[in-house]
Order: C-alpha cells, then structure tokens, then sequence
C-alpha cells in the first residue's frame, strides 16, 4: 500500500505539473482572447458568443469522450489526443481575422472537452490514496501557478514593447510564444503514461465500502444546483471586454488581473480542499464535503455588481472573489464526482456533470454578452436572481446529503 501511496502521489504532482503547462498555455490566452476579438473588430455580443459556444462544445463533447473512455477504459488516449489541441492556441498567431481567430479559441475548448473526463478519471483513482480534496486541490494548486504565469507572460510582453493600444501583430507575437509550453506539457504527458499506465490500481488498493454501479439522486441533485449557479457566473472575457471598451485599465493590465484571479484560485483551492476532506471525516460520510457549496451562489452573486463598475477598487474586489468562486468550482466540483460515483461510471460521471456545466456556462455568457450591450443593470439583476434560485436547491441537496449513509 505504501508503495501505491508513493506512485499515486507522483502521479498526482505530475499532472499538476501537466496542468501547470496547460494553464500557461490556454488561461494565458484567454487573458487576452477578448480584448483580441475586440481588436479584430468583434462585438461584445459576438465575444460572449464566442466564449459561450466554446465551452458549450467543450463540455457537450464530454458526455461523449467520458461515456467512450469509460466503454474503452482508454482514458490515457483521451487524456494525450485531448491535451495535443493546445497547439491551437500558438496557432493563434497565424489568424487576422475574428472569425478564424474565433475557430481557433472553440477549437482549444473541444480538446479540453475530449481530455477532461478521463484526466480526471485517471487523476481520481489517484487522489483516493490521499484524500480527493487535497489531491484534486494539490493539481489545482499547481495548475493556478500556471494560469498565473500565463497571464503575466502577456503582460511583461505588451509592457517591453512599449505604451498604448496594442495591434493585431502584438497579440500574434504574443500567442506565438506558447510553442514552448506545450513541447514540454506533451513530454510530460508521456512520462506519466509510461510511469503510470494502469491507474486503477491506485483505487482498487484503498479498502473502502463498495458503491452503487449506476448514477445516484446525489448526483443528480448536485449538477441540478451547479447548472443554476454556473449560469449567474459572469464569464472573464465579458469583464476584460468591459475594462478595454471603457479605459478602465490598459491592455497588460487586463491579462495582469486575470493573473491575480488565478493566484486566489490557487490559494483557496488548497483551502477549500483541505475543508471538504474534514467535512467528509466529521460526517463520516463520503458525500459530506458537498456541504461547502453554499458559498457559490452567495459570492457569485456579487461578482457583477463589482466587476461591471467603474471603480478600480470595486473591480479588483470582484476579481479576487472571481478568483475564490473558480477555486470552488475546480476543486470541490471534480472531487465531488470522484466521491459520488463508482470508479466504473466516473467517466460517464465527469462527462454528464461537465456537459451540463458547460450548457450553462453557453447561455451564462451568451446572455451575459447580448445584456451587456443592452442594459448593464439588467445583467447585474438577472444574475443575481439566478443564483438566488440556487439556494432553494442546496437546502434540498444538503438534506439529502445529510440523510445518505455512505
């Protein structure tokens, strides 16, 4: 057992570092992907869009890729094939145009749609050595260092070359230098293949109770509540749009603050995964750590009422809570699959959890966009409506919760 630990925990720091890698990569571009499709002459509305469709097809593509890997047991092909559409992303440097530039961006949401359920599903026999919240926490971590390096590359990049509005040649240059990530992300990728290529192991070496082989009403409640809140979370490329049209901030220090967003991410990640590990031992129950939801829809609904404003403070208020609401998401919301589902449905798990996530995050941003352009204070009401219907829904999850044994 001692010996699994070991692998387990190495396999867990390398796909921290893979996604480290990842989150340079993509987090680093989607920094600038709005202010990008601004220059090219996109809309607010057609970047919502945009942003909206990518993940919309992104996370419908995971019903099917997480249904396959689970079918297969191939989670390790869809892990590699999934993560090689990063290349997109310096490829990014070769469009001039929005609409290209705009394949390209859905693109990179369609490869972490194919990789995500069976990365996850590999990453969560892994962390059931160590505990799924400090485990899904510690890739977290560790992912957010990267989607802070990320940004701050483009920063430093559009601060050496100089003052002003930057040009459609300045984000290609930009873009172009994330060749080197993914050389070495995909190197990576294959060392922990090699290292690890039957990750079940890990799982099935840990005595726990058996659990049900199917889909549970715990499940289902818990994507019934993610559903609504994800839809009031307000997506970045609509604050960055917001921050260019008005002048708020200047283009390196738009990527500068989504920077910030991704060190709070990093932070509370640990945090939040540590607590939802200690509610799982306080409860004894496995379902238990679903109990720290509660603070979704309470800080989501603030975040438009500060990142649409103004006011500098207000804005980087907001974007620290941005920041502390996407640790919640990638950290309780992966481990809680993990908890909730038997290792043989996981990825079917993952992918209908996520499918549903990202039909949210669609209409979330594609309405967020169109409502921008129509009236601010209009979107600011709708989304905190929104996630005030979530909280009918996490009192009927918590009782269920409560009254599972597990």
């Amino acid at each position: 057992m001692k010996s699994y630990k070991k692998t387990a925990i190495r396999l867990i720091l390398l796909f921290g570092l893979i996604s480290l890698l990842g989150d340079i990569i993509y987090e680093g571009a989607r920094g600038v992907n709005g202010p990008y499709l601004k220059t090219l002459g996109a809309s607010a509305a057609l970047v919502g869009m945009v942003a909206g469709i990518g993940e919309l097809l992104g996370y419908m593509i995971r019903l099917l890729s997480g249904y396959f890997s689970d079918k297969t047991r191939a989670h390790w092909f869809f892990t590699i094939f999934g993560y090689s559409f990063l290349m997109v992303i310096p490829m990014l440097a070769l469009t001039g145009v929005w609409q290209f530039a705009a394949i390209f961006m859905v693109l990179e949401r369609i490869g972490k749609g194919i990789r995500s359920p069976a990365k996850d599903t590999i990453l969560s026999q892994a962390t059931k050595q160590v505990g799924t919240g400090f485990g899904f926490a510690i890739v977290e971590f560790m992912d957010q260092i990267g989607a802070t390096i990320g940004p701050l590359i483009f920063t430093f990049f559009f601060i050496s070359i100089g003052p002003g509005d930057k040009s459609i040649i300045d984000y290609q240059h930009g873009y172009s230098l994330m060749w080197f990530p993914f050389v070495v992300l995909m190197m990576v990728l294959f060392a922990a293949f090699f290292m690890v290529k039957n990750p079940e192991e890990l799982e099935k070496d840990v005595v726990k109770k058996p659990q049900p082989d199917r889909i549970t009403r715990t499940f289902w409640l818990y994507c019934i509540f993610t559903f609504v809140t994800t839809l009031g979370f307000l997506n970045f490329a609509i604050i960055g749009y917001h921050l260019k049209a008005n002048a708020i901030v200047t283009d390196a220090q738009i990527p500068l603050l989504y920077a910030l967003a991704m060190a709070i991410d990093a932070v509370i990640g640990l945090f939040i995964g540590k607590m939802y590990d200690r509610l799982k031992i306080r409860f004894e129950n496995e379902h238990a750590g679903l109990l720290m939801l509660i603070i979704l829809p309470v800080f989501t609904a603030t975040l438009p009422v500060l990142t649409l404003s103004f006011h500098l403070g207000m804005i980087i208020t907001g974007v620290i809570l941005w920041g502390v609401v996407m640790g919640t998401h990638e950290t309780i919301m992966k481990a809680g699959i993990a908890d909730i589902t038997s290792i043989r449905k996981r990825g079917t798990g993952y992918g209908i959890f996520n499918m549903l996530y990202g039909i949210a995050i669609f209409i979330g941003s594609a309405a967020a966009g169109f409502l921008y352009d129509y009236s601010v204070t209009l979107l600011v009401v709708i989304m905190i409506v929104v996630e005030l219907a979530a909280v009918p829904v996490f009192i009927v999850m918590r009782k269920h919760v409560k009254s599972v044994e597990v």
